[in-house]
């Protein structure tokens, strides 16, 4: 399966659908894999309901997609309005499709788009129609995420004409396979969940097992080389934040007075109505590589632009990444619009027309092609075209946004067309004159104007606010340096910890073989180290869950659309659950006397007393609590630091209609949960390999957090089978993530054979191949949205 997501990538989906996923020979390796897993259940005599019923789901599940695959039809019906069609059209190979008879005929009443407000964003599509066949007419309706069955046939929403005078419907039929399937689900949800809930499987034992941990986790927690590597990439880190070079300043700009007042204006960016601010933030970010440029704010670098373009044309404004880009061309990491001109001759035009041609795809010419998009954002700003700052709201209350130089709809009155082309304008003759409190009265007046025309696609007064905050500092860059930064501190604290158990132990040791006793001293440390990380790793949860709620208050969708937001649930959810496992299983109870208390050991008068005493016991953070902390830091950091290197686009936008569905969030938050369990597995498995004395008990640690993983691995990938089968009208269709998030599912769910795969019962065995494990995650996170392709690519 691995190998056909490259096949696909290489030639396309539906060669690799024909030639591989659609093939008998792909069909006959699954039927084989489920006989040999019957043949092995007959053999072992396994008796357990449970895990008879699990295996038995899949088993139904298969049983499903092959009747799918032999009874179901599909294809899709091009409608016009006012036109009748009896038949649809059937893909019989890659190339070809054919005609097919429907028992009723389809017509066209009405197709819709569904704007959001103030946009010309798309929220929804909608067509109705009507189904006539020789007794009745049913007036039908399907729009996405809503589909239509009429008998047993059903009708998706798929596509539509650019005239919005035609429909594309996609018709299925499958009256065999989606019951069974739906079937296989449920007893697989039972069944996972019952893994989890069974008093005497595998997983409460494992959990079981923590308790006996005691202080064997305590003295063996010495992640040193871990540590020394992770400083050396923050070290890394912070000095490419700290390496923008000096150089001169811009010559002009606007006082930062009036480009606060200017970003205070609304605009239509990203598909929705935000503040000047946001735009502002996200051209110096993109175009920059920061969310300023020397002394000036990036409201005041985009005013820059706008009004004084030929001063900063000599700036060394432009961030160039590509080093191969800069050694061809001849340019410094920062580079101003001046350097791509030489004698007259733009040279990024070759190259730049060369990747937009497909002639040349490779690194170099993708950079150029990078940098001239870029540039050209740049030159539109002194026509004010990005700048959509004048709502207009029709007869039919629908608002829409426009540009000072765009062509105006015609019932838009005299005056209003007046002053949108006259007040920008003025702000550009006035502001390169520096006459700004002019500038200022104008900024008022457009923003009266927006008020006074904006209708209901003027953002609430919270979302605004909520806005101005998210703005207002990069809480994820912090978050990720402060998160690495105090994961290296606990690592640091254990390796110090485990040290001084050591000579304890060795100490202790000494006296019992000359036949003495031995006393331990525990200080009290109620506000130890230990406890200010347990602390901090609260704060940092919070913080993270703040910008979170943040974005879910400016978009007012839930944070799961991009690959930016799914990055940043992965890291709650691992600070989350790291957080629970401390509090849980991380604390102890220590007893404090006058700062310390001598602790003999098998003393059972002094045990005695420490019950008396129980009412002063404070809380204790022991050696797993603080494994715990570390993974949460670290884990955290490194997916926050991912969000942050640029990977990914942090812009806030609407979400696509097709996504606009609850069960897609459900979908999505039980991936990201099983990501951050299985990310947990893997430091515990680079832990113990770093430390061998450390991996049994690292071992029972990994298994607690294994098995909810695969719980809810399992869970989120089939309830995402459900919602393709709602919106796309397919339960299945080998797209590379579904591909690849069953080939992690199937790898992990190795691990818990022990009894046919006793090798992987060692704990070195074990943990060599969680680690190994954990490279399919990042093909199934990483890999797929930017070396392949798919529905599911959303870098």
């Amino acid at each position: 399966m691995a190998v056909a997501t490259v096949v696909e990538h290489c030639t396309s989906t539906p060669f690799a659908n024909e030639h591989i996923y659609g093939a008998w020979w792909f069909t006959l390796l699954w039927a084989l894999l489920a006989a040999g897993g019957i043949t092995y259940i007959v053999k072992r005599h396994v008796r357990k309901w449970n895990i008879v019923l699990l295996h038995l789901s899949l088993l139904i599940i298969l049983l499903g997609a092959l009747l799918t695959h032999l009874t179901s039809f599909s294809g899709t019906i091009h409608l016009r309005q006012g036109e009748a069609v009896d038949s649809y059209r059937e893909m019989v190979s890659m190339t070809e499709s054919k005609s097919q008879p429907l028992p009723f005929v389809v017509r066209l009443d009405r197709f819709d788009v569904i704007n959001h407000s103030g946009t010309t964003a798309a929220s929804d599509y909608i067509t109705h129609f009507s189904i006539a066949d020789s007794k009745t007419v049913t007036h039908a309706q399907v729009s996405m995420n809503k589909i239509f069955v009429y008998h047993g046939i059903r009708f998706y929403q798929a596509s539509y004409d650019t005239d919005n005078l035609g429909s594309i419907l996609s018709v299925s039929s499958d009256r065999w396979g989606i019951p069974t399937t739906y079937t296989g689900y449920g007893l697989l949800f039972f069944s996972l969940l019952w893994l989890l809930i069974d008093p005497k499987g595998t997983f409460r034992r494992s959990i079981r097992q923590l308790s006996h941990l005691g202080d064997t986790v305590n003295k063996s927690k010495d992640n040193t080389s871990q540590a020394r590597r992770s400083s050396v990439l923050t070290n890394t880190l912070l000095i490419l934040l700290l390496s923008v070079p000096i150089t001169s300043h811009a010559q002009t700009s606007v006082p930062r007075e009036t480009a606060d007042r200017f970003g205070k204006l609304l605009m239509e960016y990203n598909d929705r109505i935000c503040p000047v601010e946001t735009y502002a933030l996200d051209f110096v970010q993109k175009i920059h590589g920061s969310r300023s440029y020397k002394d000036y704010t990036a409201e005041q670098v985009l005013l820059g632009w706008t009004f004084f373009s030929e001063d900063w044309s000599g700036e060394p404004f432009i961030c160039i990444k590509s080093s191969e880009m800069r050694q061809q061309l001849g340019l410094e990491k920062y580079a101003s619009v001046n350097a791509f001109f030489r004698n007259g001759e733009y040279i990024l035009g070759q190259p730049a027309y060369d990747y937009a041609h497909g002639t040349n795809k490779d690194a170099f010419h993708k950079a150029c092609a990078d940098i001239d998009c870029k540039l050209q954002m740049m030159m539109t700003l002194r026509q004010g075209t990005p700048f959509t700052l004048y709502p207009y709201t029709f007869s039919h209350q629908r608002t829409l946004w426009f540009s000072p130089f765009e062509r105006f709809p015609k019932e838009m009155p005299r005056q209003d067309a007046d002053f949108i082309g006259r007040s920008f304008a003025t702000l550009f003759v006035v502001a390169r004159r520096g006459d700004f409190s002019t500038v200022n009265s104008t900024l008022d007046a457009i923003a009266e104007y927006q008020q006074h025309n904006g209708g209901n696609s003027l953002p609430s007064k919270s979302r605004l606010t909520a806005e101005k905050i998210y703005n207002r500092l990069p809480y994820t860059t912090i978050l990720f340096i402060l998160n690495l930064t105090l994961g290296m501190l606990t690592v640091v604290l254990l390796a110090r910890h485990s040290h001084r158990n050591d000579d304890t132990k060795k100490h202790c040791n000494t006296k019992k073989q000359r036949g003495g006793s031995c006393q331990t001293t525990c200080h009290c440390i109620t506000m130890s180290p230990a406890l200010w990380l347990r602390n901090l790793l609260v704060l940092s949860l919070l913080a993270l869950t703040a910008v979170l709620a943040l974005r879910w208050e400016i978009s007012g969708t839930i944070p799961l659309g991009n690959g930016y937001e799914t990055t940043l649930v992965v890291a709650w959810m691992s600070q989350f659950f790291a957080l629970v496992f401390v509090i849980t299983k991380g604390t102890d109870r220590i007893h404090p006397l006058s700062g310390q208390t001598a602790i003999s050991m098998g003393g059972a008068d002094h045990l005695s007393h420490l019950h008396d005493e129980h009412h002063r016991c404070r809380s204790h953070i022991n050696g797993l609590g603080l494994l715990m902390c570390a993974f949460g830091f670290l884990i955290s950091g490194f997916f926050l630091l991912v969000s942050h290197i640029s990977l990914m686009d942090p812009a806030i936008g609407p979400l696509m209609p097709v996504l606009n569905s609850p069960l897609l969030s459900i979908h999505v938050s039980f991936m990201m949960m099983s990501y951050a369990f299985l990310s947990i597995t893997f430091f515990c498995g680079l832990a113990a390999l770093i430390r061998p004395r450390t991996a049994e008990a690292l071992q029972v640690i990994s298994r607690v957090f294994l098995y909810p993983a695969i719980v809810t691995l399992g869970i989120g990938i089939f309830l995402g089978a459900i919602w393709a089968n709602i919106s796309w009208g397919s339960y299945w269709s080998w797209d590379p993530k579904e591909t690849w998030a069953l080939i992690t599912f199937m790898l992990y769910a190795i691990a818990l054979h022990t009894q046919s795969l006793p090798r992987l019962a060692r704990s070195r065995a074990y943990h060599i191949y969680m680690v190994f494990c954990f490279l399919s995650i990042l093909m199934t996170y990483f890999g797929v949205n930017y070396l392949l392709s798919g529905m599911h690519s959303y870098a």
